[in-house]
């Protein structure tokens, strides 16, 4: 399985990105997907989540109202929309894949995957 996430990059408060992460070598639309991120000197935590259906899953509060998460099944890519950015955002962005196909329990839990992408830097500047 390789996950290449995309579309990291500078930006002012306030200001929009969309981050992209492009899935192959196992069959995407049967699996969970999950955003986390890694900010400098922090541990890694759950940005947001989506079943293998597409609803999604779960939210983070601390980007809850200002971040959606989607999938596009027939291009097998997940994308994370970020708006309103803070400069709290600030971190590398990680896309991650479920171990388990059809299944979607504790979405939020770094455990529940096992294939996770190289990652995208977001910096937003105050």
């Amino acid at each position: 399985v390789q996950l290449q996430a995309s579309g990291g990059g500078l930006v002012q408060a306030g200001g929009s990105l969309r981050l992209s992460c492009a899935a192959s070598g196992r069959a995407f639309s049967s699996y969970a997907m999950g955003w986390f991120r890694q900010a400098p000197e922090k541990a890694r935590e759950f940005v947001a989540a989506i079943t293998w259906k597409g609803g999604v899953d779960n939210v983070a509060d601390s980007v809850k109202g200002r971040a959606t998460i989607s999938r596009d099944t027939a291009k097998n890519i997940l994308y994370l929309q970020m708006n309103n950015l803070k400069p709290e955002d600030t971190a590398v962005y990680y896309c991650a894949m479920h171990r388990t196909v059809f299944y979607h329990c504790s979405l939020d839990r770094e455990f529940s995957y096992d294939n996770w992408g190289q990652g995208t830097l977001v910096t937003v500047s105050s």
